[in-house]
């Protein structure tokens, strides 16, 4: 059958409700998740009617006026139809719903369908049909004529003269669709044992039949039902709206313009998921309010739950004065009027903004951020005149697809003038051979808003044509450039050749392992010559939302109660490219831990929401010695701001610079409590067996919050301010040990984040301090160990530091290890001798 129209079609089911339909049959059916599959008992006319309902359904969901269906019964206890009126004959047949457009009342009158206690001629029902359909459709001949017989076959029926009906059927371009109960089917495949003689040569007769029409086919009821569940994408044609094509101006240089009439029709149409309807749990009644509506609070049941739908209203309020910001707040909200309200505040919110209505406002448009009021008349409509203009050509490399808008038409030549045809295929073969696009603005109607789109040449084998799409205004265009990802500047102007946000040559290959790993051209099945083909095919993927929408809505709306008769899983090729093939899974495992292993591949740690203070934000500082947005140490909790907290006095010099440092993402409302400068229970993590444990320090050394910004958890030296949060602690005297280890820590991050060479004086003032302390302290080990790190860190490591360390090595003995002859004068000991300190700095 050629393409459908849109619509425009008649379809004629002819229902079989003889008593040998009421036979009963086990019915597979899933169950509910994580239990057994259930078996459920039906009819065979309960059964097979689920593909009646579904094709209406179909139809309903559509909802086009011109899709109509109308049902005919045959074997019913009555006799009511068109032929039956006037001539007699054909008894037992009744038109039980006439042709009209269906709806919810068509899918009720079907579910109570019921078998007689007597037989009926599907003949006689395809004959009323054929001029029932006929009768409607007598002055419609465009419009599409369709007849689903819908039987088991088990009843004898007179085929005389079938030759007849054949021929009428064609002679009227009628499709005919046998959706058999138990037939045979080798597709499916399924044969019934012990088949009755009858059914036998009925089924012979049904594939006879419609083998002698132009449209028709015999199938399977199981089949036709998983069928129906596939998703597809059905091919209709477009209605043709005339327009006009111009190139160049016809109003004041007619001769040198061209005008042909085309016809535009639809090349491509957006679908989208049906949209669902928002329901809210009732409220309970009061007993006045149920007087008022005479129902007893005794008679309701206090368990069962009633919802009742939501609709949206649209309510304007203006915030009192006081507030921060002053206006108009335009609020959509969900409501019934039996339908709790969903927010909870939504009494306080009112006593908060004053109610405005709808005739007191006055329409305006945004402008930066004001708005700007239109006249009272409303400003002047664009002069536009209907039809589709040529601007001008471009070459089609520049053409931007990421820009192209909507949907795609075709512009065909007027069917009915071949001087037009000539005239437009001219046009398009040029713009072809030429290798170019036009810009065109669409006009659908006299003084419409235009449309500005590109047109695309297409040349076909019989035909020539131009395909048009909506592009944007160039008002509507936003560029958002971002920093490249391969070149890294510094604030000198140097480009940084090794950085730990650069890939090397090793995690480049590895990457390039797993995206060759992952080609998906040859994961698919064989073909007859044993190639493997592609996996993923577009004309056979279909969009989940859409279709697993469809198939609930329409599963609902033919069965009785879900719990007996839940949603069946969805259809296999709808889950078809959801997982990827296993073949490709393999061919990848080992590209993907050879990745994880290069990459050192983390999991990234739940992000926690904070509370942001509304006011200024400001940009981030050139202090600030990160070239990307590092990550912060997550904050102390608010236990432990109550019980362990210190306190450093700052001068005014200090506390600006400390507060000048504070990067835009840690702008958040401050506790009433003070921030840690010592978290002793972090520090215990890593106790020291040799020394007792630290002492709480007290409430009134707790320091100002903001020098503790960039400390990370269990450290009690920031990067800030390291070498001031340093002696802070050793003027304390208890907890030594534990600021060198941080101190020797905090210097070496410092040293490999990116401009580090801005701190290259403040990190070696931090290093003779921090040798002092040690000599002084019997840290020496700890010194010793430090600068050992320290050097490979800078020298061995990726990203290094050799530029620090050329500095180290300028210092010389001063800040080299702590030999055993200083140590002894400083009644400490040491494994290092003169000689061996002397060589490390100069090597």
């Amino acid at each position: 059958m050629p393409a459908e129209r849109a619509g425009y079609t008649v379809t004629m089911f002819l229902v079989d409700v003889s008593a040998s339909m009421g036979k009963t049959r086990e019915v597979a059916a899933p169950g509910t998740p994580g239990s057994e599959p259930q078996v459920i008992e039906m009819t065979n006319l309960e059964w097979s009617l689920q593909f009646v309902m579904l094709k209406i359904q179909e139809m309903i969901f559509n909802g086009r006026k011109t899709d109509k269906c109308g049902v005919i019964l045959f074997g019913s206890e009555g006799t009511r139809n068109a032929i039956n009126e006037t001539n007699g004959g054909y008894d037992n047949v009744t038109e039980y719903i006439p042709i009209a457009q269906p709806n919810a009342s068509t899918l009720a009158k079907l579910a109570s369908l019921e078998p007689s206690t007597i037989s009926g001629d599907p003949i006689d029902a395809l004959i009323v049909a054929i001029e029932t359909q006929d009768q409607y459709l007598h002055n419609k001949k465009t419009w599409t004529r369709k007849i689903v017989i819908l039987t088991d076959g088990e009843n004898p029926m007179e085929v005389e003269d079938w030759e007849a009906t054949v021929n009428k059927m064609n002679a009227l371009n009628v499709g005919l669709t046998v959706v058999g109960v138990d037939f045979d089917d080798d597709d499916f495949p399924f044969h019934e044992e012990d088949k009755s003689h009858i059914k036998k040569e009925n089924e012979a007769f049904y594939h006879t039949f419609t083998t002698k029409l132009d449209f028709g086919v015999t199938g399977n009821c199981d089949y036709a039902l998983q069928e129906i569940s596939r998703p597809d994408i059905r091919q209709v044609k477009s209605t043709m709206m005339g327009t006009v094509l111009r190139l160049g101006d016809t109003m004041s240089r007619e001769e040198e313009a061209i005008e042909i009439m085309v016809k535009t029709s639809k090349c491509t149409a957006l679908a989208r998921p049906k949209s669902w309807k928002r329901f809210g749990r009732r409220k309970r009644l009061t007993a006045a309010e149920q007087a008022a509506r005479g129902t007893d609070a005794m008679d309701e049941d206090e368990e069962r739950t009633t919802f009742a739908q939501l609709r949206m209203r649209t309510e304007f309020y203006l915030e009192q004065e006081g507030d921060e910001d002053e206006g108009a707040k335009q609020e959509t909200r969900s409501a019934d009027g039996d339908a709790e309200p969903e927010s909870e505040n939504k009494e306080e919110e009112d006593k908060q903004h004053i109610k405005v209505e709808k005739e007191d406002l006055v329409r305006g448009y945004k402008y930066g951020a004001s708005f700007v009021p239109p006249p009272e008349d409303g400003y002047a409509r664009l002069k536009t005149r209907k039809g589709i203009d040529i601007c001008g050509f471009f070459a089609r490399k520049n053409f931007r697809r990421e820009l192209s808008m909507g949907e795609v038409y075709y512009v065909w030549a007027d069917p009915s003038s071949p001087m037009q045809q000539v005239a437009l295929s001219s046009i398009v073969q040029a713009m072809y051979e030429k290798g170019v696009m036009a810009i065109a603005k669409w006009v659908s109607k006299d003084d419409m808003d235009p449309k500005m789109g590109v047109l695309c040449p297409s040349v076909f084998q019989d035909v020539d044509c131009l395909l048009w799409v909506q592009m944007p205004f160039a008002d509507d265009v936003r560029n958002f450039p971002f920093a490249s990802l391969e070149t890294l500047i510094n604030k000198k102007g140097e480009v940084v050749k090794e950085h730990a946000y650069l890939p090397n040559n090793e995690q480049m290959d590895a990457m390039e392992e797993f995206v060759d790993a992952m080609d998906l051209s040859d994961a698919g099945e064989k073909d007859e010559d044993g190639n493997r083909q592609a996996w993923f095919d577009t004309r056979m993927s279909y969009n989940p939302a859409i279709h697993r929408t469809k198939q609930a809505l329409f599963h609902g709306a033919i069965v009785q109660d879900l719990n007996t008769h839940p949603l069946p899983p969805p259809h296999p090729e709808l889950l078809k490219y959801l997982d990827p093939p296993r073949r490709v899974l393999k061919r990848a495992r080992d590209a993907i831990e050879d990745c994880k292993k290069t990459f050192n591949v983390r999991q990234v740690p739940k992000k926690v929401a904070r509370v942001r203070k509304e006011e200024h934000v400001r940009a981030q500082d050139e202090d600030e010695e990160m070239l990307l947005l590092d990550q912060k140490p997550a904050r102390a909790g608010p236990s432990q701001r109550k019980t362990q907290q210190t306190q450093v006095q700052r001068s005014p010099r200090t506390q600006k610079k400390a507060a000048v440092n504070v990067d835009d993402s840690e702008t958040e409302e401050e506790p009433e409590e003070e921030e840690l400068l010592l978290d002793s229970k972090a520090a215990s993590r890593r106790p020291d067996v040799n020394r007792a444990p630290l002492p709480t320090p007290a409430r009134s050394l707790s320091p100002d919050p903001i020098i503790d910004r960039q400390r990370m958890p269990g450290r009690i030296i920031g990067l800030s301010f390291p070498l001031e949060d340093f002696r802070k602690n050793i003027s304390r005297g208890d907890v030594v040990t534990k600021a060198v280890e941080d101190l020797g820590f905090v210097i070496q991050q410092i040293l490999t984040k990116p401009f580090s060479s801005r701190r290259y004086n403040e990190m070696l003032d931090c290093m003779r301090e921090l040798r002092k302390v040690a000599l002084e302290e019997d840290e020496i080990d700890a010194w010793n160990s430090f600068i050992q790190e320290l050097r490979e860190t800078c020298l061995d490591k990726k990203p290094g530091n050799k530029g620090f360390w050329d500095k180290v090595r300028g210092a010389g003995r001063p800040l080299s290890f702590i030999s055993s002859v200083e140590a002894t004068k400083a009644g400490g000991k040491s494994g290092i001798s003169e000689s061996e300190a002397q060589e490390f700095v100069q090597k």
